[in-house]
């Protein structure tokens, strides 16, 4: 604690950087990996909607935003 208290203001500004710098990236390899897998996880989320509807039927999007999240 004594070391962070000593600490001139361009060097917490320099932690700062470097931890904003490393959330970034984990958020951005997250993101690419979770986009990765979107099928899966739509399939995943509308099971239980395909396995009550009839056969040779399909899923109606009421608006434009709402097929684009998961086709």
């Amino acid at each position: 604690m004594e070391d962070f208290d000593k600490q001139p203001l361009i060097e917490h500004l320099a932690e700062l950087r470097t931890c904003l710098v490393a959330s970034l990236v984990a958020v951005g390899i997250c993101f690419a990996v979770s986009y990765y897998f979107i099928k899966d996880v739509g399939a995943w989320f509308f099971k239980p909607l395909f396995e009550v509807l009839p056969d040779q039927s399909s899923l109606i999007f009421t608006s434009f935003q709402e097929a684009f999240f998961f086709i």
